[in-house]
């Protein structure tokens, strides 16, 4: 199962106008402790932002599945509650999860979402959808040739 850590990355950005502006960016990564988290960040940015930057903030989060789409440029953060029966009682249960979604809108996410949610038995319903302000989501990396492959 993978351990997502939300990552904030602070540093100055060219704006389209020229102008220097400093901006926090948040991004999700696949690791095993915050420190791994940091680490992790870094190599994954390092690349795309010239000038110096730090890491503002590291924090675990609750996501216990991505569903992704390579085509789309925004993540939507899906609170869902599946609906369990307690056998001894015969009372309905609720227990939350939240799971991220890649889309290019709001509509996009709820469709993605209920595809995605279509090979499960599980009786579920959709608590909320808020879009994050997270820019990417790094993998983890596994073995030395740098694959990377989806643990969720």
């Amino acid at each position: 199962m993978a351990n997502w850590f939300e990552c904030k990355v602070a540093y100055r950005k060219i704006m389209e106008n020229g102008a220097e502006k400093k901006v926090n960016d948040t991004f999700l990564v696949d690791a095993l402790s915050f420190t791994e988290a940091e680490s992790r960040i870094i190599e994954e940015i390092t690349p795309y932002i010239s000038g110096e930057f730090s890491v503002s903030a590291v924090k675990r989060t609750k996501i216990s599945e991505i569903f992704w789409d390579d085509s789309a440029d925004k993540w939507y953060l899906v609170k869902v509650a599946f609906i369990t029966i307690d056998e001894k009682t015969a009372q309905e249960k609720k227990s939350n999860s939240l799971i991220l979604v890649a889309a290019t809108d709001f509509k996009g996410a709820l469709e993605h979402f209920i595809e995605e949610m279509k090979t499960t038995m599980a009786d579920y319903e959709i608590v909320s959808i808020t879009e994050t302000p997270i820019l990417d989501v790094y993998k983890v990396k596994l073995g030395d040739k740098g694959t990377e492959q989806s643990n969720g």
